[in-house]
């Protein structure tokens, strides 16, 4: 009699994990406006963050690291590439979204002067866009690109991505197949870290809005 021999199962391929890692706290004037295109530096307290982030990081497994040209994700990479494991790739479509003629206002003018509320900015992002600046539509156009380069070149690897609280929200959008309004019930603080895994069926939130900063020091 012919045993049956069972079948070897195919083994799983290993996830492939981005670490989408926003930059720290800006200087006090940039505080609570819509920054975007403006090129501003990091404030003491951010630079502090920067360097606990840069300790966290230190005895993770990254495979490759790529961030946003802006001085200020610049400034939150320097303690991590100071520590000689890894060099960057830049990607000028990782940069912050622009906000068109919302650029330097805060959230009471712009809902003052475009009369919408605060909590609807991501629907305004969405459709039709900041006035003279990107929609979601093309801001998602701008950074499909760069995700797919990332994914292609390092596929099961760990890869972080230093960039922008409105880049992380897009990527996720993309990620998770989200409207990019959705995204607005997910925090994304400064110097943050949220870890999406990317199996071959589904991609999965590991870590979410996680700060080395607060969380790990007393």
């Amino acid at each position: 009699m012919a045993q049956n021999k069972r079948r070897k199962k195919s083994p799983q391929p290993p996830a492939t994990r981005l670490l989408l890692i926003r930059h720290g706290e800006v200087e006090a004037r940039y505080q609570g406006i819509f920054g975007g295109r403006i090129d501003m530096n990091l404030s003491p307290r951010g630079k502090r963050q920067a360097k606990i982030l840069a300790d966290y990081l230190r005895v993770k497994t990254i495979d490759a690291v790529y961030a946003s040209p802006m001085k200020r994700v610049q400034q939150t990479l320097a303690p991590t590439l100071k520590q000689g494991r890894h060099e960057q790739t830049i990607m000028h479509d990782l940069r912050e979204i622009d906000f068109g003629d919302w650029t330097g206002l805060n959230w009471a003018a712009v809902r003052d002067k475009f009369n919408f509320a605060v909590h609807e900015w991501l629907d305004q992002i969405e459709h039709p866009g900041a006035p003279n600046g990107e929609s979601g539509k093309t801001f998602r156009a701008r950074l499909a690109p760069c995700l797919g380069e990332i994914l292609q070149k390092h596929r099961g690897k760990n890869i972080a991505v230093f960039c922008h609280g409105g880049v992380i929200r897009a990527l996720l959008a993309i990620l998770l197949d989200l409207p990019l309004p959705k995204t607005n019930s997910f925090e994304v603080e400064y110097a943050s870290i949220t870890q999406v895994a990317l199996h071959p069926h589904m991609a999965e939130v590991e870590l979410l809005n996680f700060t080395p900063w607060r969380d790990l020091v007393a």
